[in-house]
């Protein structure tokens, strides 16, 4: 007898092929299927009704939250039962303690406050024994980020690692791989990270080579660089011998869409030619981090209180303003990609909180001030905390990069509590996805898109049993009414929760029903093992 059987379902079992009419038994947290006679404990009739696996998010920030309601509910709510977290180089280890207000600056685009634990979380190992003090509705797997690495090493120097602190960098990080991590992340906009040159990235994906792990990448360039930016990725990956994960792979600022067509052609050649190369991509034009990348990265040494202080100085402001509305300045230009501050809205500020939900534009006409010395004032009122959405990208771009044998889709979400506005993706991605790319737009079939969101994430995160429906695999799916299915979330609204997901099942047990959680924590911290 099976624990559960879901009968006369729509099955889209995550290989691409055609969805079928058929039942599901689930005996053990595994599936098997079967006739919708069989006998179980609990039948559910699936008439009308589409089932699929577990949707993979390969990349998320849900490490940065783990155990916390509302990070849980923002996975399940959307069908996500496994994701890939510790993306963009920011990871909630290792640490050292004497640098641990650095690093929850580092990360505190993800997260408001921290656990009093942290500080101990010197090691992959330490930050294992807490995880499994918490309650999981998901899978986790987990990467190590490059920023903690560096920052346990040598701080927030900007300049290259001595042969010591490279040799840090790399005892914690094969600490980290012998421990069940799958790889190491790069945020290269994002201090230290930003810091690291090619030839060091390089060198510290070799001891990720070693382990059969991966390498994904906030790139160094998402606009006008983006091409030299993922040959860049492709050379790490092609000397150091790892596969490599591209993140939230897009073009930002108007001059330069069209530029993916060029990045994925790098992308196919690569894997052409042997590498195993895979792009992930939220559905959205719009991005989100932190509100302060505006500004120069070089200035993000100084560390938080630093920079606080030098935005004081009139002078300071001054300059700093002529280089970021330099369109030759030689970084990433934030303000110009999205046309200015018209086009930038503020999704939280810890200390200035009425300002939330404008955009800086509208907060610098009621604050009764011109734009930059509104922007400028409030990151000296917020310490430089705080978190914006970058409108700058375009559709054709969006469907172009999906569309990719090689793309899979990927949140990026960050969520930090119910009530503070963030980007929709957070909590809307995956059912985004499907609306606007099968229904709306018609670029994919469905079983393309779910394919897209599970069995070729599962594969390229190296997740054994997931993302398939069939015989043997782990019983993690999504029950859901596609007809009305809709993401409710907005930039506005970002954390509604979406019509149409009935249910969400996790190693057997209903984790997401009624729009709510059940209590169930079957999910598991999933350790990497070379193959």
């Amino acid at each position: 007898m099976f624990d559960l059987l879901i009968k006369n379902a729509t099955i889209v079992d995550g290989t691409g092929a055609p969805a079928v009419r058929g039942s599901v038994g689930i005996e053990n947290g595994k599936i098997k299927l079967t006739r919708p006679d069989a006998e179980a404990a609990q039948v559910i009739d699936a008439e009308g009704l589409h089932l699929t696996p577990g949707f993979v998010d390969i990349h998320s920030h849900g490490d940065i939250v783990l155990g916390e309601d509302y990070g849980r509910l923002c996975k399940v709510s959307q069908g996500v039962t496994t994701e890939v977290a510790g993306q963009c180089g920011s990871t909630m280890f290792p640490i050292d303690s004497a640098r641990l207000e650095d690093a929850q600056t580092v990360l505190s685009v993800c997260r408001a406050d921290f656990p009093p634990e942290m500080k101990n979380w010197t090691s992959f190992a330490k930050y294992k024994e807490y995880v499994a003090t918490l309650k999981l509705s998901a899978n986790i797997k987990l990467l190590v980020g490059h920023s903690m690495l560096r920052l346990a090493a040598m701080g927030l120097e900007n300049r290259r690692p001595t042969q010591q602190e490279m040799q840090t960098m790399k005892d914690l990080l094969r600490e980290s791989m012998e421990q069940g991590a799958m790889g190491m992340s790069s945020g290269l906009i994002y201090t230290p990270s930003c810091y690291a040159d090619t030839e060091e990235l390089i060198e510290l994906a070799r001891v990720v080579a070693e382990y059969g792990g991966i390498y994904a990448t906030h790139m160094r360039n998402e606009s006008s660089g983006v091409v030299e930016a993922v040959e860049e990725a492709l050379r790490i990956g092609r000397e150091a011998g790892v596969p490599v994960l591209i993140s939230h792979h897009k073009a930002c600022g108007r001059p330069n869409w069209g530029l993916p067509k060029k990045t994925l052609q790098l992308i196919a050649d690569a894997n052409a030619s042997g590498m195993t190369v895979t792009a992930d991509q939220y559905p959205y034009t719009a991005s989100m981090t932190h509100l302060k990348m505006c500004i120069p990265p070089q200035y993000f040494a100084m560390g938080a209180e630093g920079l606080t202080e030098f935005l004081r100085d009139s002078a300071n402001r001054a300059a700093m303003r002529a280089e970021i509305e330099d369109p030759a300045s030689p970084f990433e230009n934030w303000y110009l990609n999205c046309g200015g501050f018209e086009h930038i809205f503020i999704s939280s500020l810890p200390d200035t909180p009425q300002y939330a939900g404008m955009f800086v534009s509208e907060a610098a006409q009621k604050m009764g001030k011109d734009p930059f010395e509104a922007y400028f004032d409030l990151m000296v009122m917020n310490k430089t905390i705080g978190n914006g959405i970058y409108y700058s990208m375009c559709e054709e771009d969006l469907c172009d990069i999906i569309t990719g044998p090689d793309t899979v889709v990927g949140s990026d979400g960050i969520c930090r509590g119910f009530n503070e506005t963030t980007h929709p993706r957070a909590w809307g991605t995956f059912p985004h996805a499907i609306c606007f790319y099968v229904k709306q737009k018609g670029v994919l079939t469905l079983e393309q898109m779910i394919h897209k969101m599970t069995q070729l994430p599962a594969q390229r995160a190296m997740l054994e049993n997931k993302g398939v429906i069939a015989d043997g695999y782990d019983a993690d799916l999504v029950l859901m009414d596609y007809q009305k299915l809709e993401d409710k979330a907005t930039y506005t609204d970002s954390n509604a929760l979406t019509e149409g997901i009935e249910m969400v099942i996790v190693a057997g047990q209903v984790v997401y029903k009624d729009k709510q959680l059940t209590g169930a924590a079957p999910g598991q911290l999933i350790l990497h093992h070379k193959r």
